[in-house]
């Protein structure tokens, strides 16, 4: 005897199984690409941070031994007794980052819409420096500025030297060991970090922009305040930063085209770290110039309207 199996009418046909969750593939693998950025940075940056917090408490000397005594009046002793030369590094810096925006926005603006098939030649040339040592560049600039040099004979023959004598920039007839000499120095060495950001900055504008402001019967000077150069203020920005940061902690051109007047706070520490071989102080001054310079560029992102860099 056979029976037969039927479903009620109307009964819905069996569900299939649920699929059983597969577990994610990959799921650690961004972890696994940032692991080598975390452990550079660890090994390369805090590292060294928290040794030279270490090293700023500490008092001693180097035949006795340096030890933790978190001393922190070395930062006020510090600060009390080099602030001239802080204040001098920003003012340098400060006014070598104006002079690159000077030169390097119109270079910059003539590379993005004007270079045309020569804008990879421009390019090319402004980076060439970078080929070059930092340290021959800046020598460089001593053979250019040098008392009996082309560069003086002009600037005397035109009077030039008694102006900026009289702004306290120069000292006499001559350019060397002077601070104007040590700001044309740091021009020179960080303009191309100003005239990059705002290459691209300026390259990602849209041409159809200045068109529109055209149709609209503006004329270039108006094109350029109302669209060119607020769509270009991230380029500024960072192009400001990336020339002012460096400027500020910059001892080469200080040493080198500058005289015992115009030593910058990188030259104290130079000499806190190598010659007077007191560590506490000179890992200070980083300090104290790492927190100024954080407060200084914080500042301007935020009246500049960029706190998205923050």
């Amino acid at each position: 005897m056979t029976t037969t199996l039927t479903k009620p009418p109307g009964a819905a046909p069996a569900a299939p199984p649920p699929p059983r969750p597969r577990k994610p593939r990959g799921r650690f693998t961004p972890y696994w690409l940032l692991l080598p950025g975390i452990l550079w940075l660890l090994v390369f940056f805090a590292l060294p941070m928290v040794y030279q917090a270490s090293t700023s408490v500490q008092t001693g000397s180097l035949e006795g031994g340096f030890q933790v005594t978190w001393h922190f009046a070395t930062y006020w002793e510090a600060l009390a007794e080099y602030w001239p030369q802080f204040l001098r590094s920003v003012l340098y810096a400060g006014a070598a980052t104006v002079l690159c925006l000077a030169l390097g926005y119109p270079l910059a603006y003539l590379i993005a819409f004007r270079a045309g098939r020569w804008r990879g030649v421009v390019l090319i040339l402004v980076i060439a420096p970078f080929f070059t040592s930092f340290l021959i560049r800046t020598l460089a600039w001593k053979t250019i500025l040098s008392d009996g040099g082309p560069v003086v004979s002009v600037l005397n023959s035109l009077h030039v030297l008694d102006v900026t004598s009289w702004l306290g920039l120069t000292q006499g007839d001559r350019l060397l060991a002077t601070p104007l000499a040590v700001i044309c120095g740091l021009t020179y060495n960080f303009l191309p970090f100003m005239i990059l950001p705002l290459y691209t900055s300026l390259e990602r504008i849209d041409g159809r922009l200045h068109e529109a402001a055209g149709d609209l019967y503006a004329n270039p000077f108006t094109t350029f305040r109302k669209v060119t150069f607020p769509l270009s203020m991230p380029g500024v920005v960072s192009g400001t930063l990336l020339t002012f940061i460096p400027a500020s902690g910059d001892y080469v051109n200080a040493d080198l085209l500058g005289s015992t007047d115009t030593r910058m706070i990188g030259n104290v520490i130079q000499t806190q770290f190598l010659r007077i071989l007191d560590y506490p102080t000179a890992a200070a001054l980083s300090f104290i110039l790492m927190a100024a310079i954080l407060f200084i560029v914080t500042f301007y992102i935020r009246k500049s309207g960029t706190e998205d860099l923050v």
